[in-house]
């Protein structure tokens, strides 16, 4: 059990053993990051049902000098959403305060508080027969208040926009436990600073997000998806706008996937099945919504498949009959990483480039990377139709099971990570596209920010948090 201190006795008092908990075992599951790259411990987690628990909370510590780091389902990939030492911290987790209030499907809302988990938001939007389209691999255990705090992404991008661009309020507690009401429903509001932006990818440093009111959409009808073969980058980019220029936004994701990915997902992860008998060079997996008659648009997709095979952009296809097939599909896609994690270690980007220059990217990035690690594999993947990859590097195969060759290649992480990094500079992208900073790039984020925009957050945190009180350590 944890050594009373001032502050865990009087949150013990104040709220009891069930909202706290100080046992090392019961503290473990929050204080391990997804990864297990950023083991830490905290003077005591803390989990409220209430937005006036919380901020009852934020006062205790501010009284006692205690910081607190803000943590929804602790799936981020950044070190993000655990405590840094040696600092006296708490953990706060919201994942008490997971009720979905109200679905309006009417004005097309949904108020719900933050430890709501994602796949929960989107169960309690399709019983309204209505969509929130956020969706990412942890869905069924990440949380609201995470999805918030990175700005997530994932594959719906494409059509819907980041988490950023489906909030229309907020409510959040400051760092003096005042309680800031921004639940606003209104589609159009010009009364001044638009101030829930300012907590949206803030990562917990500015405030803790304790509900929110998120934007629906209609639900599509039905999906098609699409597996398609296509012989490099270039093919797979022309080949997702010509599907675009002909369906416009019913073009709800597209996937790039490298040969190494897809097999390395059908190779360890059971029960999958390849979607053709020779897996190509690139695939692009594309999903298409349905919104009215499906008969049209399958002769539209038809045509446009046929299209791209004559113009030689496409080599192979396969179309989606069943909605198994579509979730099969989706298995592989969605398997890459975990294969990834069993083939060995990776080291790990996240990055965003304009659109147009992502074959650029993978053609000079994979270069970059095999020539800065000779033997490695680089495994680009991911949202090809916003420009965000996951530029991962894997060891060599050689190397993976060797303890000593393994540690060698991840001694190797942050010299990677800043020439990488610089090469994706060079193209006008970004060095955390979806993950966030969080500690794993902490000091990148320094190193290549702009100055004047690095001061405006450092001013931004110093007014609103100046104590430093939520997730110090993390982002600046």
């Amino acid at each position: 059990m944890v050594q009373k201190t001032p502050v865990t006795a009087a949150l013990l008092d104040q709220f009891g053993p069930t909202v706290v908990l100080t046992e090392a075992e019961a503290k473990a599951a929050y204080t391990l990051d997804w990864r297990g790259k950023y083991p830490s411990d905290a003077l005591a987690v803390v989990r409220p049902d209430s937005t006036a628990m919380v901020a009852d909370v934020v006062r205790l510590c501010a009284r006692h000098d205690v910081a607190i780091t803000p943590q929804g389902g602790n799936t981020g990939l950044v070190g993000g959403s655990v405590p840094t030492q040696p600092r006296r911290e708490i953990v706060l987790s919201l994942e008490r305060m997971s009720a979905v209030e109200d679905v309006d499907a009417v004005g097309n809302t949904m108020l719900v508080q933050t430890g709501c988990i994602l796949a929960h938001a989107q169960q309690a939007a399709e019983a309204k027969d209505r969509l929130f389209p956020l969706s990412l691999g942890a869905e069924g255990t990440c949380r609201i208040g995470g999805n918030l705090s990175t700005n997530a992404g994932g594959i719906n991008v494409l059509k819907y926009g980041n988490m950023r661009d489906l909030v229309l309020g907020l409510e959040v507690v400051l760092a003096d436990g005042q309680v800031w009401n921004g639940l606003n429903r209104l589609r159009k509001d010009n009364t001044g600073y638009d101030l829930k932006h300012l907590f949206i990818g803030a990562e917990g440093s500015l405030g803790i997000i304790t509900r929110a009111v998120l934007k629906l959409f209609p639900r599509p009808r039905d999906r098609v998806t699409l597996w398609l073969a296509c012989a490099d980058p270039a093919q797979c980019l022309a080949t997702l706008n010509a599907f675009r220029g002909r369906l416009g936004e019913a073009v709800m994701a597209g996937e790039i996937m490298p040969r190494i990915a897809v097999e390395q997902a059908l190779s360890r992860i059971e029960g999958l099945r390849p979607p053709m008998p020779d897996t190509p060079p690139w695939s692009l997996l594309l999903e298409v919504g349905v919104f009215d008659e499906r008969g049209q648009i399958n002769e539209t997709i038809d045509a446009i498949v046929q299209d791209s095979m004559a113009a030689g952009l496409v080599q192979d296809g396969v179309i989606a009959q069943t909605s198994e097939q579509a979730r099969a599909l989706w298995q592989i896609r969605e398997g890459v990483p975990e294969a990834e994690t069993r083939a060995g270690p990776s080291i790990k980007h996240d990055v965003s480039v304009p659109v147009a220059m992502i074959p650029a990217l993978i053609e000079e990035g994979t270069a970059l990377l095999e020539r800065l690690y000779p033997g490695s594999r680089p495994v680009p993947f991911g949202h090809l139709g916003d420009g965000n990859l996951h530029f991962n590097l894997c060891a060599p195969a050689e190397a993976v099971g060797d303890p000593e060759r393994e540690a060698h290649f991840l001694a190797a992480w942050g010299e990677i990570n800043a020439a990488f990094h610089d090469l994706v500079g060079s193209m006008g992208g970004s060095i955390s596209a979806e993950h966030g900073i969080g500690q794993m790039k902490k000091d990148e984020l320094a190193r290549t920010a702009d100055p004047v925009g690095l001061a405006l957050m450092r001013q931004l945190k110093a007014t609103l948090d100046p104590e430093n009180r939520f997730n110090p350590g993390k982002l600046i």
